[in-house]
């Protein structure tokens, strides 16, 4: 799908542009055109950006290739970025997934191409459709809004995965199953992706932040480093999570190893208490008296009571005697 809309410079918005009236709108001083290719086959978006918009075929094949980290291209009269925002909002036990948007931005113009709809794309669409709020709307800006709504779906992702941290040490300190281990170890693989994606993606919010290229207007810098301290305070969140999720997995493995010592405590006691037992019944059931010494007292009804009467003492004794030391 190819959706775009103009500001002309004498205020009036346009949407739905013939592909033949880019070039006219993109090139109006104090105009405005933002065009976004979704879900599109890719001959037909290269073609588009090649042809329409004349942009470099190493930053198309970029764009079309879709294996990048986050980075920024300076081309001159346009700045190609990449960046990634989260596909869908996780919640419980779903994994994570990010998408990759690929931006073409110039002074009137802004490009957008991914894959398939992304959440934070679709409600800055929304919200610059209002004419009053795209009349006064520079193509800066409008980056700065999208880049933004993106590092609010980062926080919000981040927010999630807390919330199921905390979730997940409620199941710990209750009765933890194996599958709280695996649950813990799917919260660190996406807080290590999250980080291998923020990293870079911090990167190039600073060098519009600190003016590496002439394209980003001076009274827009300002947006970006208000950008920069967003996801500076989203890695801050995600360094702090995955503490959260070493000490969760720490107080998994002492309640775990306390449980174990737990049941190895009570199968000891037992071991032991039953220790003179098998040796009572051992001793007198090995029939060694009678045949070879003749000495009948060992079997006859008396011995039987005292053995009896031992093979209950004895280990009651022995209970006593292990509480009273504290062992158990």
């Amino acid at each position: 799908m190819i959706r775009s809309i103009s500001r002309r410079a004498d205020g009036n918005v346009i949407k739905d542009i013939g592909r033949s009236e880019y070039d006219l709108f993109s090139s109006e001083e104090g105009g405005f055109l933002w065009v976004d290719i979704y879900d599109e086959d890719n001959e037909t978006a290269k073609k588009l950006l090649l042809e329409s918009f004349n942009f470099h075929p190493l930053a198309v094949a970029d764009a079309i290739d879709e294996v990048h980290v986050p980075k920024i291209d300076d081309w001159g009269d346009y700045l190609y970025l990449v960046v990634r925002a989260p596909k869908d909002q996780v919640t419980g036990d779903e994994r994570l997934k990010t998408e990759e948007l690929d931006i073409f931005f110039g002074n009137n113009f802004i490009v957008t191409f991914h894959d398939s709809k992304m959440p934070s794309l679709d409600r800055t669409w929304r919200r610059f459709q209002d004419s009053d709020r795209i009349s006064t709307t520079t193509s800066s800006e409008l980056l700065y809004n999208l880049i933004d709504e993106i590092a609010t779906d980062f926080i919000h992702l981040a927010d999630t995965i807390g919330e199921s941290l905390n979730d997940i040490e409620d199941e710990i300190f209750g009765d933890p199953e194996p599958s709280v281990l695996e649950k813990i170890f799917s919260q660190k693989r996406d807080l290590l992706l999250l980080r291998r994606i923020l990293a870079p993606q911090r990167e190039v919010v600073i060098k519009l932040a600190r003016g590496d290229f002439k394209i980003v207007q001076e009274n827009s810098k300002i947006y970006f480093r208000d950008l920069y301290d967003h996801f500076l305070r989203l890695y801050d969140i995600l360094e702090n999570l995955r503490d959260l999720t070493g000490s969760s997995l720490e107080i998994y493995l002492s309640v775990v190893n306390n449980r174990t010592n737990g049941i190895m405590r009570v199968l000891t006691l037992i071991t032991t208490l039953f220790m003179p037992i098998s040796f009572l019944v051992g001793f007198f059931g090995m029939n060694y008296f009678q045949p070879v010494a003749g000495m009948t007292t060992w079997t006859d009804t008396i011995s039987f009571q005292i053995l009896i009467a031992a093979l209950v003492i004895v280990p009651i004794i022995m209970y006593i005697t292990i509480r009273k030391k504290g062992w158990i």
